[in-house]
């Protein structure tokens, strides 16, 4: 597994990362049997966020199971990084945001929270899960001080914000944002899409990215790529969806042309641009993420993942 340096920090891990949102269904057999699985295939990142429960129906549920499965595997803390995220408040009876809340009382227990869950005294970095439209720059940086002089915390990112949002928290804190975890993949792909239709009076070129790829890059902030294999339709996972015949056929050419498998190639894709994204990968399917995993390998052509943008519905004027 190749590893990638994350942000400014001393943290070079593993570019394809595990998302543990929806571990809370597994039994620890189970659990321990995901982990094992990407363990062995060089994964040492984890990503997980204080609301994942929803399939328990309860907050830090997922960060629970995990951290158990961690402790199964016998793997040390030091020779892993755990990320966690918070700054939602959720509704479980129907999975809705009831509020954004950047306020100190809720991070602060909210990270406390995690800490138990996830059975450690620390994270390697925590993340503001989304933009709230209410918080306080100072009050967020005193937070973040203070959570990394208690030890709690090693670095802090931030998760689905644009580069003012970004700006605006980064003028009151003394550590660099690291990371911004933004949904990417070849479903869903506006960061892209709008620097391709920049000066063109097209719906392509109207974004709410703000210019965050080339942002990131020139701040040394990592994108890490959330829900990578989704559509941005509700016809769910576009890997095998009949709903999507033309991407599936040229996955499938590309497949047999580098000797793979369909996701491998959808992971290749993302790995294959040069902002050193870093990719999470959602699946609780061991087989499926084996698959996933084997994109790491795969030497896609620059001709490849336009064919592959192209064959997503993609437009290239």
């Amino acid at each position: 597994m190749k590893n990638i340096p994350i942000g400014t920090a001393d943290m070079a891990a593993s570019r394809i990362a595990l998302g543990v949102m929806r571990m809370d269904v597994l039994n620890k057999y189970d659990a321990a049997n995901v982990l094992n699985t990407v363990l062995k295939r060089g994964v040492n990142f984890f990503d997980t966020a204080d609301i994942y429960g929803f399939g328990a129906g309860h907050a830090h549920a997922s960060s629970e199971v995990f951290g158990t499965a961690l402790k199964d595997t016998g793997v040390e803390r030091s020779d892993v990084f755990i990320q966690t995220k918070f700054g939602i408040l959720i509704d479980y009876s129907n999975g809705s945001a009831r509020r954004y809340d950047s306020s100190v009382k809720n991070l602060t227990e909210s990270l406390d929270g995690e800490l138990v869950a996830l059975g450690t005294d620390y994270v390697d970095s925590v993340l503001m899960h989304r933009p709230d439209p209410l918080v306080d720059a100072d009050e967020f940086a005193n937070v973040i001080d203070t959570l990394i002089s208690s030890g709690k915390v090693r670095h802090v990112g931030v998760s689905n914000m644009d580069p003012w949002q970004i700006e605006y928290l980064q003028s009151s804190l003394k550590t660099h944002i690291q990371v911004d975890q933004l949904q990417f993949g070849l479903m869903h792909t506006p960061i892209i899409d709008a620097g391709i239709h920049v000066n063109m009076s097209d719906d392509d070129a109207i974004s709410r990215e703000g210019g965050i790829l080339p942002y990131s890059r020139l701040r040394n902030i990592t994108i890490q790529a959330w829900s990578p294999f989704q559509s941005d339709t509700q016809y769910g996972a576009f890997i095998g969806n009949p709903h999507f015949p033309e991407l599936n056929n040229e996955l499938d050419r590309q497949a047999q042309k580098h000797n793979t498998t369909l996701n491998a190639i959808a992971t290749a894709w993302v790995l294959y641009h040069p902002a050193n994204i870093q990719i999470i990968l959602g699946s609780m399917n061991p087989q499926r993420l084996s698959q996933m995993i084997d994109g790491d390998t795969v030497q896609l052509e620059r001709q490849d993942w336009w064919d592959l943008y192209k064959a997503a519905g993609h437009r290239v004027p």
